[in-house]
């Protein structure tokens, strides 16, 4: 059904660069975020600046994480230790918290000033869902997954969504853990054998074949179809208007 095994009841899809061209925007922002951070450290102690890999480390460490997770791997992954801070830090502040506020204001901004664009073959996929009645959920990391969705003029297409704010709430470990895609499913009365979880970012793939779902389909938007596939991809496209294509085939 829809390109997918017929035994697929429910479907799970991540916000940025499946449902929305917003996975760009926020690769931006790290990098800004980063770079601005990165050019302080090295003047700070001499060292020499390397800006942020909006591509390579974007992928490996904070594309589908929570925003604390990823600023906390990038960190380590540059051997920076920085003490956590707290919520109320301002976006200047040098904390895991202030670097993360950053980040968010500085998306926050090029939404604001670039609007939100959805993928017309996803649009198109859900649409056809809604018309079989079978039921959708929208799982993100993002703590302004509504507000993306409201300014894509698609959050009433969906039955369940399951955000940052969800995640906190009920105590729900980030991707690469399977808990937010578990806890979506179980949301909407589907067991994870008959659901399938649609992403676009390596944690995200990781996080579909944890969770043992019953497909897991990876969105190649940045030519990395053979790593998505390694990190539990079963099913890869370009696009999903190809799924639509391929039932329409059947």
């Amino acid at each position: 059904m829809l390109g997918l095994p017929d035994d697929i009841r429910a479907f799970l899809f991540d916000l940025d660069g499946v449902l929305t061209q917003t996975a760009k925007v926020h690769a931006a922002a790290w990098k800004d975020t980063f770079d601005t951070f990165l050019r302080a450290e090295a003047a700070r102690t001499g060292g020499q600046f390397v800006p942020f890999d909006a591509l390579a480390e974007y992928d490996a460490y904070v594309d589908g994480r929570p925003r604390l997770d990823g600023t906390r791997a990038f960190l380590h992954s540059r051997g920076v230790d920085l003490p956590e801070g707290t919520e109320a830090d301002p976006p200047n502040a040098r904390t895991v918290h202030g670097i993360s506020r950053a980040k968010n204001d500085t998306v926050l901004r090029m939404i604001r000033e670039q609007g939100v664009q959805p993928y017309d073959g996803s649009v198109a996929y859900v649409h056809r869902l809604r018309a079989l009645g079978l039921p959708s959920a929208v799982v993100s990391s993002s703590a302004n997954c509504r507000d993306v969705l409201r300014a894509a003029g698609i959050a009433e297409l969906f039955d369940v969504i399951v955000d940052g704010v969800v995640a906190r709430r009920e105590g729900l470990p980030g991707k690469p853990a399977p808990d937010t895609y578990l806890y979506a499913a179980r949301t909407l009365g589907v067991e994870p054998a008959h659901a399938a979880v649609f992403e676009d970012a390596l944690a995200g793939v990781a996080s579909g074949r944890a969770g043992g779902f019953g497909a897991v389909v990876g969105v190649n938007r940045t030519g990395q179809a053979a790593e998505l596939r390694r990190d539990g991809a079963t099913v890869v496209v370009d696009d999903l208007a190809e799924l639509l294509q391929e039932d329409d085939v059947r």
